[in-house]
Formats: C-alpha cells, sequence, structure tokens
C-alpha cells in the first residue's frame, strides 16, 4: 500500500515552492539535514541547484527521492566494506 503523500512549503532560491513527498522520504532528508548541520529548505536548495544544473528534465519530487536512495546506498556500501 503506498504511503500517503505530505506537501511542505519550502523557501529555495528565494521563493516558496511546495514538495509532496511520502512522509519516509520527509523523514531520511530531516535526518540527513540534521547529520549535514543544515537545515531541510538548505538541503533541498542545494539538491535543487545540482537538478537544475543537469537539466535533465526530472522534478524536484523525483530529485529529491533520488537524492534519498543514493545517499541510502552509499550507506549500505560503506557498511558492507
Amino acid at each position: 500500500m503506498a504511503k500517503t503523500r505530505n506537501k511542505r512549503s519550502l523557501t529555495i532560491a528565494r521563493h516558496r515552492t511546495s514538495v509532496s513527498l511520502e512522509e519516509p522520504f520527509w523523514n531520511a532528508l530531516t535526518e540527513m539535514a540534521r547529520e549535514e548541520g543544515k537545515s531541510i529548505a538548505g538541503l533541498v536548495s542545494e539538491i535543487d541547484r545540482a537538478r537544475t544544473d543537469q537539466d535533465d528534465g526530472i522534478s524536484l519530487s523525483a530529485a529529491l527521492r533520488l537524492y534519498v536512495l543514493e545517499h541510502m546506498k552509499r550507506g549500505q556500501a560503506e557498511g558492507s566494506s
């Protein structure tokens, strides 16, 4: 069963935007931001800048999910070494 998406409003690149993600993704982003000493908005801004620099046409929500996935994969790879 799909998890309910939660929409949150953030200020990134000096403008307000809303992002819909499932709660486990918000939880993961919150933890990653805390580990890096950043706000969620700060982390999302960095991900957004990287997404727009790549110009691959993916949505911000998709970019955030992929960021979380890559972070988890790196953690698993480091844990198995």
